[in-house]
């Protein structure tokens, strides 16, 4: 089992460096993306909080 995990860390180290090498505009668009998904749900998270404070 440890032995897959591995290998499917490998493939997906392998995946994200070919993608960034081959288009790194496209690279760029996806983090962008995730930045700013992690910043909607942390800020959703904040207005929660703060709603239950009210």
């Amino acid at each position: 089992m440890a032995k897959a995990k591995t290998i499917i860390i490998y493939m997906l180290v392998v995946f994200v460096l070919y993608t960034i090498i081959m288009s790194p505009e496209r690279a760029a668009e996806l983090v962008q993306v995730g930045f700013e998904g992690i910043s909607t749900a942390a800020q959703s998270v904040g207005d929660f909080m703060s709603e239950l404070v009210k």
